[in-house]
């Protein structure tokens, strides 16, 4: 059994652990279309499938709870991983989370539904059926709002309608790939509406849909997971590049954006990179007032998941001192997906016990302004 890491939490902060991804779901389509309005009623639950899955299951097997089928499996059409708030509770007890964020299940591809009304009701319901049927399960449960970025005014309109909850932390963008990179003006109402709440924007990877889209990378539709997988940086790269360039961070200085799900170890060969092409063609971005790699500082986090190591270790962490990753990251399970990582093996040997304190509990705790006490909240 999983336990929170003996060298994170103090007297002073009263956290050990802050998950910043837990994907819950709904046991049945029924259950979520319950909350469609009447004219997608018939609909029901209709979504692009995702373009890659594991070999095996996408969850682990223990995140399940149903009835066995004959093969010894489980049957998905009725048992969805996470659906469960037990085995969901149960695995906040054993890593000894303080606080978890719901960031919903990854199948629901909002932004690959060429019908973006459809999308926004869509994120919608997700959004009640989780504020109804989770938020009141666990007072370390903390809520994302699913957005669906292809209808910003819409969803400008119910960040502004539900973002009020005390309970309510980030928007959620899921997926990184869109239909236009994510920095440009034509989103903006999403931004300014999440600031003006006072909350953060949350995104997540996902391969959005098959044939819905454009290609996930810029050489095209992957293959398999492995190479979807071994190129989900690419996607974020493109998207943090568009936020940056544009302008967001400039426009909404109180505005932060945590990348879940897509690992870290681009992230200086990007920063730097960026710093030394905006030295030698500032005159194309004259509206960005310092380094690129300042408003990543800043107002950027990633999250720790997944924990792909060398083969020595000891190299990530030389890695992470060289661009203050203590600064910048998150600690995330990805709980139930099949790579889900453990707290205690979430992050490199080597690392100074403050570092290991930033990552599992206080960046985040900074960056979404969490009381030690979750009863605080209500």
């Amino acid at each position: 059994m999983a336990q929170a890491p003996q060298s994170s939490g103090d007297a002073e902060s009263g956290l050990s652990l802050v998950d910043c991804d837990l994907h819950q779901s709904y046991a049945t389509d029924d259950e979520l279309a319950g909350y469609l309005p009447e004219r997608y009623e018939s609909r029901g639950i209709v979504i692009p499938e995702l373009l890659f899955r594991h070999e095996s299951s996408s969850s682990r097997p223990d995140s399940f709870r149903g009835d066995e089928t004959a093969t010894g499996g489980y049957n998905s059409a009725d048992v969805y991983a996470g659906s469960s708030k037990e085995a969901v509770i149960d695995i906040l007890d054993e890593n000894g989370t303080d606080y978890a964020f719901l960031t919903h299940q990854t199948d629901l591809t909002i932004n690959g539904i060429p019908n973006t009304d459809y999308a926004f009701e869509l994120a919608k319901a997700a959004n009640e059926y989780a504020m109804e049927e989770w938020i009141p399960e666990d007072d370390r449960l903390l809520m994302s709002l699913f957005v669906a970025m292809e209808e910003p005014e819409k969803s400008a309109e119910m960040i502004r309608e539900m973002g009020d909850h005390p309970r309510v932390r980030q928007i959620l963008i899921q997926s990184v790939v869109g239909r236009n990179p994510f920095g440009q003006e034509y989103y903006w109402p999403v931004y300014e509406a999440a600031e003006e709440m006072g909350l953060q924007v949350g995104l997540h990877v996902s391969s959005t849909g098959t044939g819905t889209m454009y290609p996930p990378t810029a050489a095209g539709h992957p293959t398999t997971s492995i190479e979807w997988s071994s190129v989900v940086p690419s996607a974020y790269m493109g998207t943090l590049a568009s936020l940056v360039t544009e302008g967001v961070l400039e426009k909404y200085p109180d505005l932060g954006f945590n990348f879940i799900e897509g690992g870290y170890m681009w992230v200086p060969q990007l920063m730097w990179r960026m710093d030394n092409l905006w030295k030698a063609a500032r005159s194309q971005v004259p509206w960005l007032e310092k380094r690129p790699s300042e408003y990543i500082y800043d107002q950027v986090r990633f999250t720790t998941q997944p924990a792909h190591f060398p083969e020595d270790p000891r190299r990530l962490t030389k890695l992470m001192e060289a661009f203050d990753a203590e600064k910048l990251l998150m600690f995330s399970s990805d709980y139930p997906h099949h790579d889900t990582d453990d707290p205690e093996h979430a992050l490199p040997p080597g690392l100074s016990e403050e570092a290991r304190e930033r990552i599992y509990y206080k960046n985040a705790q900074e960056f979404y302004d969490l009381p030690d006490d979750p009863a605080d909240l209500e």
